[in-house]
């Protein structure tokens, strides 16, 4: 007997890219980050630190010239923006339920 094929994934890349299902803005996750996010977010918090200690070493070490702040508040707004975005990775983990 032929048994029913229920494979209704989407083929091609369109469907890789939306394997684990997503709703609304948390499509533009990278499936890979999506499905362990809360080790991302541990990577993005470390990135974070590093970024803030160049900056800091950066501040310390650099003179006192336009060169040396604006390397500064670079790598400050990178690292701000990387806790933010582990943040919303550890929000979007703790909301979603128990997978089985």
């Amino acid at each position: 007997m032929n048994a029913h094929n229920d494979n209704t994934a989407p083929k091609g890349p369109r469907g890789w890219w939306t394997s684990p299902p997503r709703s609304g803005i948390r499509r533009i996750i990278a499936p890979w980050e999506y499905r362990h996010l809360r080790a991302w977010a541990t990577v993005r918090i470390a990135a974070a630190s590093v970024l803030t200690s160049l900056g800091v070493i950066t501040l310390a070490f650099g003179g006192n010239d336009w060169k040396t702040y604006g390397w500064t508040m670079l790598f400050l707004a990178l690292a701000a923006a990387q806790v933010s975005v582990a943040y919303w990775f550890l929000t979007i983990a703790r909301s979603e339920p128990a997978g089985t």
